[in-house]
């Protein structure tokens, strides 16, 4: 999950150096904290959230095969 969450963010920005991504793993619980720089925020977010909910609904598409619950944090 973290690989695809850094691929999808690195597309995204103008600053790919900057994007990192860490993983926490609780039990069934995975929580994916991704960082990028301030002015690439707003194309990580998108307007009103969209591009946000689109991260987030791929990766849970992806890890609902394993039966996690995956959580992405935008930091």
């Amino acid at each position: 999950m973290k690989e695809l969450v850094e691929v999808i963010a690195r597309s995204l920005v103008d600053n790919p150096d900057e994007v990192v991504v860490t993983q926490k793993e609780d039990g069934k619980n995975i929580t994916i904290e991704l960082h990028v720089a301030a002015s690439d925020m707003g194309k990580v977010i998108g307007k009103q959230g969209r591009i946000a909910k689109a991260i987030r609904s791929v990766v849970k598409a992806a890890s609902s095969k394993d039966n996690k619950r995956v959580d992405v944090e935008i930091i």
